[in-house]
């Protein structure tokens, strides 16, 4: 075949100049960019962090370059390829979303791969600026916004209590009455009894004001021998 021949002539001798001034700028650009809001992630802690935001990039980016590539030099769609990339992010992210606790978490995480793998794309197809600006802007999102949630005291926080007492339906009664003055309610209640009395763990997912509220509420009854509380996540 002509064309596998011509292909495999021209990667014998490639035009190092064009390499170093496309190719190879635009990896190490979404090399770059993927890595910053990747950090970003990893001082967080999330599950995706600087290395998994750095390969989405660099992969899509790498994507891109092979689309418009193999499209040029062997005919086809120069978008084909690339345009997988976006089905393929929403996979993985699929997968970074959990349901645990009653409550959906994972899915910032989610949404940060899908913005990460935007900006490969744009990076691999020579938009430079537009990638740049982007990360800027997800960076300032994702710093600010989170800066001014913990400061008004806006994100969730999952609390897993503990209480036992002797009466347990006067009991359920002040916890259903604490929950529905602060409009909250519990996920994964479990009831045990033992010798002491009736044993009752169950998590709440609210802001920390609301948190506080509930606790007040609670331990001002002297109903319950005892409260406290434990395994403090935060959702995104």
């Amino acid at each position: 075949m002509p064309e596998l021949k011509h292909l495999f002539e021209a990667s014998l001798h490639p035009d190092w100049a064009t390499f170093l001034s496309q190719t190879a700028v635009r990896l190490v650009l979404a090399v770059v960019l993927g890595g910053l809001i990747g950090l970003e992630r990893e001082l967080k802690h999330r599950p995706a962090g600087l290395r998994t935001n750095l390969s989405i990039c660099f992969g899509a980016a790498m994507f891109t370059l092979l689309s418009s590539a193999l499209a040029g030099q062997l005919g086809g769609d120069h978008t084909r390829i690339a345009a997988q990339i976006v089905p393929g992010i929403g996979f993985i992210g699929a997968g970074s979303i959990l349901h645990a606790r009653g409550s959906i978490q994972g899915l910032t995480t989610a949404a940060t791969m899908f913005v990460v793998a935007s900006i490969g794309m744009a990076a691999g197809g020579g938009m430079f600026l537009p990638a740049i600006f982007a990360t800027l802007l997800m960076l300032a999102v994702l710093v600010g916004l989170g800066r001014a949630e913990a400061h008004w005291e806006l994100r969730l926080r999952t609390l897993s209590y503990e209480m036992q007492t002797e009466h347990l339906e006067a009991g359920m009664n002040l916890l259903n009455a604490a929950l529905d003055q602060t409009r909250l309610r519990m996920n994964n209640m479990q009831v045990k009894r033992s010798e002491e009395g009736f044993h009752l763990s169950f998590s709440v997912s609210a802001a920390p004001k609301q948190q506080r509220q509930l606790q007040t509420q609670l331990q001002s009854s002297s109903v319950w021998q005892y409260l406290k509380s434990f395994s403090v996540s935060e959702q995104e």
